[in-house]
Formats: C-alpha cells, structure tokens, sequence
C-alpha cells in the first residue's frame, strides 16, 4: 500500500471511530502534512483518494469538512474495497463453493486481455450479509498476477489478500450493472424461485498499471442488496 492510501486509511478510520458528523472542519494541509509526518505532495493525493471516495469535501479558502457517507446497508459503486470495506460494520460471510484453475473462457480472456491458453484461478463463493445472501460470485483472477490463492483465502478478504499478501496495487474499476432473471445453479445459490429478479454486476479490476487482472460477476439477491452512487459535483 502506498503511503497516501495508508494516510487515507488513518483518516478515514478516524472519521468512522469518532463518528464525525457532516460538516466537522478537519486539521489544515500543512497540519496534516506534520500529523502524519509526510511531504505536502502524498497529503495532497490523500485528499483526493478521501474525496472520491466521499469521507471528505473541501472549500477553497476554508478548509477541509467531514462529508456524512452512505446509508447503512447500502453498497457504493464507486469504491475498489471488497465488501469487508464496504460492510465492514456487518458481519460478512463467504462460503466458499469452488476453487480451481481453469484455462481462460473466452469471455474471461476479451476482459482480461489474456488468451484463451492462459490460466486463471476461478473462484465461485456466496456472499452473506448478516446472515442473509447478498450474492452469488464468480470471479476469475489472472494467475501471472494472482499467483496463489485457496479456499481458505477465499474465506477471508480476497481484495486484503490481493494488498497486504501480494503487494498488488489496485488501480482503478469497471463495472456494469445489467437485470436478469435467475436461472439454474444461481436461483438454488440464492435460494430464490427460478425467474426471480436479480441484479447482475460485471467488474473488471485493474491494477495501477492499468493491466486488468480480476473480472468478476456478481448476482445480487433482490431482496438483500441495496446501492448508492456518490457524486463529487464536479462536471
């Protein structure tokens, strides 16, 4: 983890433990710079990373302001951390269904820039949120950039895994959100009739090197999953 996103993670939990309420003025850039013991610079991109990210808004000529987050119980779709970041006040649970190495499908390859020849660790898991199923998830991981993984990580934090084992640095997302109806194994792993509704989203990671190394489908349980967009209000 860089330092910005480590000074980033400070912050942000200190936001959380100290439940700050919307508009609560925070230390100045050349405060924080001495707080954290960094160069103006990393503060600066601190700033921007706490900005997208909607702990933080600031005002040119008055400082650095709490911005109140999500509801509870609402998944951002603009944030690249898991969803023990997202929920980490719920308790998360991943029952792990397969883990195994596969040649690349053809979809898979065209969203991971890869061939079809190339391996790739398939992961399917379910997803439970207080004990209700969020999603059923199926993700596929470039094997020459994730080069381990088991079912025991596949129980934890995958996206803590990638960070903190593997030293990847994820860059950025893409996602896309479509409706379906379920059908066969996804209506009996989230225990829904067949042509319930269910909300798919694709996701294709990236490290910051732009090279795509994780995409993902996700098939959310229509009574269990909510979401929230955040905008920055710049145009």
């Amino acid at each position: 983890m860089l330092k910005y996103q480590e000074v980033a993670s400070q912050i942000e939990a200190k936001i959380i433990e100290k439940d700050l309420e919307q508009g609560t003025k925070l230390p100045s850039v050349g405060e924080l710079v001495t707080e954290y013991q960094v160069s103006k610079n990393t503060i600066l991109q601190t700033l921007k990373v706490l900005e997208s990210r909607g702990f933080i808004y600031q005002v040119q000529g008055s400082g650095i302001f709490v911005r109140r987050k999500k509801r509870i119980g609402y998944l951002t779709l603009l944030e690249n951390q898991g969803f023990s970041g997202d929920l980490d006040y719920a308790e998360m649970q991943a029952k792990v269904l397969s883990v195994k190495v596969i040649k690349a499908p053809e979809e898979v390859a065209n969203n991971l820039h890869c061939t079809t020849a190339d391996e790739v660790y398939q992961i399917k898991r379910v997803q439970y949120i207080n004990g209700q199923i969020l999603c059923v998830e199926e993700s596929y991981y470039k094997k020459s950039v994730v080069t381990f993984m088991s079912k025991s990580i596949a129980e934890g934090s995958i996206f803590q895994y990638l960070v903190d084992g593997l030293n990847i640095q994820i860059g950025f997302s893409d996602r896309y959100l479509s409706v379906h109806k379920t059908k066969g194994e996804i209506s009996q792993h989230l225990e829904l009739p067949e042509n319930s509704p269910m909300l798919l989203i694709e996701e294709i990671y990236y490290a910051n090197n732009g090279d795509p190394f994780d995409f993902a489908k996700n098939y959310y349980h229509y009574e269990h999953s909510q979401f929230f967009l955040q905008s920055n209000g710049k145009i």
